[in-house]
């Protein structure tokens, strides 16, 4: 590993989210504030999308590390792999929030108990946010299931807020007229974008210092080494990780004391999904940034 070549104490760009590496960019900020403004809001249903690797995870458990730490107390379930019956569904959001429940429970036995618990929340002033990751994936009844569970209301608020992280196929499956009741009550949502080419060598930067490399060290990734990563990996924080991971390695190797551009380029050729970005692709995602703003109703 090339760790003690280049000064660093841990692994700079697993794949891994992890908040700790967290690179403010733009998108993520934006991520971020929706779902802040949304949950203060009282909304129902919040909807988060993006491509893979986009960093939907991480502003995910950003969300989660942000409302564990409020003075307000807030409960929240996080469901990471959401292909599920409605019951299993049910039972899941029950177990992730500590109530009594059996795994032979009958459906009205969990409805029961969700609906005393989410009524004792609201008494005590406490908000109940569900989180589910990979959205896209869920069957339509377990969908549905989650929205006449996100039905219950008191007379001054919602019992239980929903906030759905997915691909783009999330939308489609929205846009299904079984499902149309449920798109009705999604009020904001956001399209999480690719880095910048000028974030790319920010983001590139942050996670080395956060790895262990000393301020005042060479730039391992020049302005223009870092553009080439940029342009082969189209700005998708997953893809920069990896094209990353791969250049310093191959750069070790070679003994070099920072990465040059043929490391890219060999990293690159060896990455699937990475490639320069083409005019088309660029003005795509511009469009599909500038029309998915914070608070964006549905």
């Amino acid at each position: 590993m090339y760790l003690e070549h280049f000064g660093l104490a841990i692994p700079p760009f697993s794949i891994t989210p992890d908040p700790e590496f967290a690179y403010p960019s733009r998108a993520q900020q934006e991520a971020h504030a929706t779902l802040l403004q949304a949950i203060d809001g009282g909304e129902g249903f919040v909807k988060i999308t993006g491509e893979v690797g986009t960093g939907k995870t991480l502003a995910c458990r950003r969300l989660l590390a942000a409302l564990a730490g409020r003075e307000r107390r807030c409960d929240t379930a996080y469901i990471p792999n959401p292909c599920l019956t409605p019951r299993s569904l049910l039972l899941a959001v029950g177990l992730e929030l500590k109530l009594p429940l059996r795994a032979n429970a009958s459906e009205r036995r969990m409805l029961a108990l969700l609906d005393r618990a989410l009524l004792k929340a609201a008494a005590a002033d406490r908000r109940v946010v569900v989180c589910l990751d990979e959205a896209q994936a869920m069957p339509a009844d377990a969908l549905e299931a989650l929205r006449r569970l996100a039905a219950r209301v008191t007379e001054k608020r919602k019992l239980l807020q929903i906030v759905l992280f997915g691909q783009p196929e999330l939308d489609d499956k929205l846009a299904r007229a079984d499902l149309r009741p449920l798109a009705s009550r999604i009020s904001s949502q956001h399209r999480l974008g690719a880095l910048s080419a000028q974030e790319t060598e920010a983001y590139l930067a942050h996670r080395l210092r956060v790895a262990g490399r000393a301020a005042g060290t060479a730039l391992l990734f020049p302005t223009a080494v870092a553009a080439l990563v940029h342009r082969h990996a189209r700005g998708v924080p997953r893809i920069v990780n990896i094209i990353a991971h791969k250049s310093l390695l191959l750069a070790c190797r070679d003994g070099a004391p920072r990465v040059d551009p043929q490391h890219v380029r060999a990293a690159a050729a060896d990455t699937p999904y990475a490639r320069p970005a083409t005019m088309l692709s660029r003005v795509v995602a511009w469009w599909q940034q500038g029309r998915m703003r914070p608070g964006t109703p549905a």
